[in-house]
């Protein structure tokens, strides 16, 4: 056991800063939640491998602080992207109260991550569920309604898993995760898991929340929002199938494909950016589902570099919005000569999520695929020496080159700007924004350092089935392989693609049978409410008038009789139609 102070979970200093930013005035609230993250960066970096604080919790042992090498490295850049984004937020006139808001997600999603057991852990996912929901309600406007559905799927999700959490309870005896370290016991259990944590992490079909909610807020908002709920839905993926599971690799596979299809119909930037969240997270859940070494270290591999590049694309995004005032991709244009620290930014992150050579997408994104081919089924669908799950990945991998081609040639080389003046992004923008691409390109090169933050070793035969080397000529050609088709397909899809307006997700299915199902229920209920209460108002006038004149009682009956005989007579009618008499 470290000392007390070690020993500390980074939640409670990220919460206490939350409350300060926001009673601190803006300039104060946002340094105090800047100089916090960024000594919890570093107390995360520090604290020792098998750190940990036990405890009761609700009359259970609990583990309220576990440190292993899956939690440090989302731990890690959790912390780390929540200081650059108090700071993009300062410079994008976000007031305190939504930065406490934001500190108050942060950690409840350090609270989760840093759990050594399940009900810590639920506690602290239902509260990242909550606090999430303000920070996008605080905004006001579409973003009520949309936070008012993001906060209905996410207590669905949330007590599915907790339904699981508390059958693998009943099952191993024990909410520790070193009870079962095989993940979640029983069939029921599991299935109870993965649809509850596939609503965070975007399963398909569950997934609509992501581009209905993170367009909405303050823009500084978006950044936040699109770091902590899929990723630590990744990470509580592992939790529940630290061995993999079959379904949950090509449920991976198939979010790459269609989270990118998706995302180039996409007009909205935000929207599109969103989408490519579900497309990215795909290749993670896809990690964890294959179940090997080289996978899981793949997949929080790809945790960590996607926060830094999606947070990137997000501030990017949010520079536009804050020069220009405007989402849309068909009425923006030629910003890169307004804008060039802003469009060198975006080239980096979209060449980084798109999985380039020499960016850090590459790095990441290669291993996974490297896994899907070498330590899993072939499944069935192979083409050539490809299989079913490394296809899919491909073809997300083409889909992603395609969707930021458009994004990049519509918002930032078509055509000249038209709106009004613009100027380049305020300088705290452009500083947080090159300080992450600088990572983005860093972490590329220098896929050493990468691998060492990885849960297991990709180099080490000891530790892998198959060992990883980055820059290998297959490698490269495949990764320029895929640009090139990507840059083809833009050329032949461009005019098809410049006439898509907006495009219905599953969400414009559900929420209306939703809403008037609900409605239909509710007045439903109140209508038999009311004619019962008619009836036994009736009655007791009924039997109020034969008190008062025994002569009634006769009519009374009579009445009761002849309503009875009607009723018998069409209840009888009903039920020998139905072939039951």
């Amino acid at each position: 056991m470290a000392s007390a102070l070690t020993a500390l979970p980074p939640v409670v200093v990220v919460l206490a800063a939350a409350l300060v930013t926001g009673v601190a005035g803006r300039r104060l609230g946002h340094l105090v939640g800047g100089l916090t993250t960024a000594l919890v960066t570093a107390w995360i970096w520090l604290l020792p491998e098998g750190t940990h604080l036990t405890g009761t919790l609700f009359g259970f042992d609990a583990v309220f602080l576990r440190v292993d090498p899956f939690s440090r490295v989302v731990g890690l850049v959790f912390a780390f992207i929540a200081t650059v984004a108090v700071g993009y937020s300062w410079a994008t006139d976000a007031n305190e109260r939504q930065t406490a808001y934001a500190l108050t997600y942060v950690g409840s999603s350090l609270g989760a991550v840093f759990a050594g057991d399940w009900l810590t852990m639920v506690v602290w996912w239902e509260l990242m569920a909550v606090t999430s929901t303000i920070l996008v309600w605080d905004y006001g406007g579409e973003a009520v309604r949309a936070g008012f559905r993001y906060a209905v799927l996410h207590g669905i999700g949330g007590s599915l898993v907790l339904g699981a959490v508390a059958w693998h309870y009943v099952e191993v005896g024990s909410f520790l995760f070193s009870a079962a370290p095989g993940g979640m016991v029983g069939t029921i259990p599991q299935l109870l898991a993965a649809i509850g944590i596939g609503v965070n992490v975007g399963f398909i079909g569950l997934h609509a929340w992501l581009p209905d909610t993170y367009p909405r807020p303050h823009i500084a908002a978006s950044v936040f929002l699109c770091v902590y709920t899929t990723k630590t839905g990744v990470y509580a993926m592992y939790r529940a199938f630290p061995e993999g599971h079959l379904w949950i690799a090509y449920m991976g596979g198939a979010m790459a494909v269609f989270g990118a299809a998706a995302a180039l119909l996409q007009n909205d930037m935000r929207r599109l950016l969103s989408y490519h969240i579900q497309s990215q997270v795909g290749y993670m859940v896809a990690g964890v589902g294959i179940g090997s070494a080289l996978a899981q270290a793949g997949a929080f591999g790809h945790v960590f570099n996607h926060i830094l590049y999606k947070s990137l694309l997000f501030m990017t995004a949010g520079a536009v919005v804050y020069r220009t005032g405007e989402e849309n991709l068909k009425y923006l244009g030629g910003l890169a000569r307004k804008m060039p620290v802003t469009a060198a930014a975006f080239t980096v992150a979209a060449l980084s999520i798109a999985g380039f050579p020499g960016f850090n997408g590459f790095v990441s994104k290669g291993i996974v695929i490297s896994a899907s081919h070498y330590t899993f089924v072939k499944g069935p669908l192979v083409v050539g020496d490809v299989y079913t799950l490394e296809l899919l990945l491909l073809i997300g991998g083409v889909g992603t080159f395609l969707s930021f081609i458009k994004f990049g040639y519509y918002a930032f080389l078509h055509g000249p700007w038209e709106g009004d003046a613009v100027t380049p992004a305020p300088r705290a923008q452009q500083t947080a924004m090159v300080l992450v691409a600088g990572l983005c390109v860093f972490y590329g090169v220098f896929d050493g350092a990468l691998f060492g933050l990885l849960p297991f070793d990709v180099t080490d035969e000891a530790v892998v089935a198959h060992v990883y080397h980055t820059y290998t000529v297959p490698h490269v050609i495949e990764g320029l392989a895929l640009a090139a088709a990507g840059v083809v397909g833009f050329a032949v899809l461009k005019k098809p693609l410049s006439t898509v307006g907006r495009v219905p997700d599953v969400d414009a299915g559900y929420n209306p049978l939703v809403f008037y199902g609900t409605r239909a229920l509710v007045v439903g209920v109140t209508e038999t409410y009311a004619a019962v209460d008619r009836v036994a108002v009736g009655l007791a006038d009924r039997a109020a008038a034969v008190r008062a004149d025994p002569a009634a009682l006769s009519r009374f009956r009579a009445n009761i009789g002849g309503s009875i005989f009607i009723l018998m007579v069409v209840l009888g009618g009903v039920l020998a139609w139905l072939g039951i008499v």
